[in-house]
């Protein structure tokens, strides 16, 4: 279905995945996606589908598009959960510094996860943008490189 879909993208699709998987992380909802649910059985092969559709069948071969898919499962549910204000890490964050006489909520703490979060969303994006741009040049096209 990925295949025929007419401009289908492989870092188009991955970017909807990773700004879903932010938003889900970030709501606390973390085991609804992940490398063995979602990306192995149906977003890696979505992804190769439409590598294959951009570039031809010999993108389907490269380890790389599988890799990009759980890379963008992982930024987007590690970035996307120190949003959540009932996380370990935020919790850790704030025993450690009540260690110390500072006393914050841990929403206090989680409104600075989302600099980091709309940052690492953009790089990776800016990456996935990037693959598009060199699978879009083809085996045997102009300015094609391996």
């Amino acid at each position: 279905m990925i295949a025929a879909m007419r401009g289908a993208r492989v870092g188009r699709l991955l970017i909807v995945y990773l700004l879903f998987r932010q938003i889900t992380a970030a709501l606390g909802l973390t085991s609804i996606a992940g490398p063995a649910q979602t990306v192995r059985p149906l977003l890696a092969p979505m992804a190769i589908a439409a590598a294959e559709a951009q570039a031809g069948p010999a993108a389907g071969d490269d380890e790389r598009i599988p890799a990009l898919a759980a890379a963008t499962d992982n930024v987007g549910n590690f970035f996307g959960e120190d949003i959540f204000i009932a996380v370990g890490s935020i919790l850790l964050m704030k025993g450690v510094l009540a260690g110390y006489g500072i006393e914050l909520m841990p929403f206090e703490l989680s409104v600075w996860a989302i600099p980091s979060a709309v940052a690492a969303f953009l790089i990776h994006a800016a990456r996935l943008l990037w693959l598009d741009r060199r699978l879009g040049r083809g085996p045997g096209r102009k300015g094609a490189r391996r």
